[in-house]
């Protein structure tokens, strides 16, 4: 193939831009924001779980505390009542009020048990609400800080598309300047290899970073200067210039 030196050096150009885009496009997909994100998002769901877990245990205590303070009220009740029978002398048999007597001991018991048993739940239900809340903390700060790297990715990809759009606008110019035979072989070359053009520098390819034989760099030595010339290890366009060591 053919191409006037000049066409040939306008490759080094097209492919500085097409390195520019890579990076960029590479700089976009390795963001550090798409890791933290991702383990933010997992610490999200993990927390979100363990609160929706602690408030169905508090919603289950204060029905359990409730459930007490309604079971205590009744007995509490009856022993007023029984208490107000034997105080008052209402009751003259004496068997009857043994057994009244004997029945407000143990409702005494009774209370007492059931006092010890809310107070129990009390507790339990405190300490349930201090750790949802200690929990629902937590994830508030999990979604502050997601926030805050989902604000700074969407920044970080919105500059670097920015400047991939100017690439691209740059590298349509320097694309329609070469001409169509050369520009194919460059782009099939750049979509297989990620390099299509490189520049042949003290006898090193810029492509492959190997350095030519002798031989080699006595045939490019030869070729006409509007020959296109290839590396023979990588098979990249190889653009000769004054630094090329011919």
């Amino acid at each position: 193939m053919l191409a006037e030196p000049a066409a040939q050096r306008t490759l080094l150009r097209l492919a500085d831009l097409d390195a520019e885009t890579r990076r960029v496009q590479h700089a976009a997909q390795t963001l550090p924001q798409h890791k933290s994100i991702t383990s933010l998002m997992e610490a999200r769901k993990g927390v979100g779980d363990e609160l929706v877990a602690s408030e169905i245990e508090v919603d289950d205590l204060t029905i359990a505390v409730r459930k007490a303070e309604d079971d205590l009220t009744p007995v509490k009740e009856r022993l007023e009542r029984n208490e107000r029978r034997v105080a008052d002398g209402s009751v003259g048999d004496s068997k009857v009020l043994r057994s009244l007597t004997e029945e407000v001991e143990h409702l005494k018991r009774r209370i007492g048990e059931l006092e010890d048993a809310q107070l129990d739940l009390m507790g339990a239900l405190e300490d349930a609400t201090g750790h949802r809340d200690r929990i629902a903390a937590q994830k508030a700060e999990v979604e502050t800080r997601l926030r805050d790297e989902v604000a700074a990715r969407d920044e970080a990809v919105s500059r670097l598309r920015a400047e991939s759009q100017d690439l691209h606008a740059a590298r349509g110019p320097v694309a329609a300047s070469v001409p169509a035979d050369l520009l194919k072989l460059y782009e099939r070359l750049l979509a297989s290899t990620g390099i299509g053009a490189a520049l042949l520098q003290a006898g090193r390819c810029g492509g492959c970073q190997l350095q030519l034989t002798l031989s080699d760099l006595d045939m490019f030595r030869k070729a006409p200067d509007n020959e296109v010339v290839r590396c023979t290890e990588c098979e990249r366009i190889l653009v000769r210039t004054a630094e090329s060591g011919l």
